[in-house]
């Protein structure tokens, strides 16, 4: 990533206030069991199948929600809390 560019929601040096990754996984996860909830009493196939793979979903946020969170551990660890204007591994 070049110095000009922007993430649109993760932060980084020039989006110092977007989001850590687990924070977003997390905000999409409720919003998706939320949604999920009000399928649940819908007995259509359809519905059933939306239902299963929502539940996968959820699932696979969990996981990725765990790994960001081990990655910032690791970052807390060996280098810091994060400095705002600095990354703490990369090319900046």
């Amino acid at each position: 990533m070049s110095k000009n560019e922007k993430t649109t929601f993760l932060v980084t040096e020039e989006n110092p206030e977007g989001w850590k990754i687990e924070d977003i996984l997390s905000t999409i996860q409720d919003d998706m069991f939320r949604r999920t909830q009000k399928i649940v009493g819908d007995h259509r196939d359809e519905a059933r199948e939306v239902l299963k793979n929502n539940i996968e979903v959820l699932g696979l946020l969990s996981l990725c929600i765990d790994k960001a969170k081990d990655s910032t551990k690791i970052l807390d660890r060996s280098f810091g809390p994060h400095k705002e204007g600095k990354p703490r591994i990369g090319v900046a």
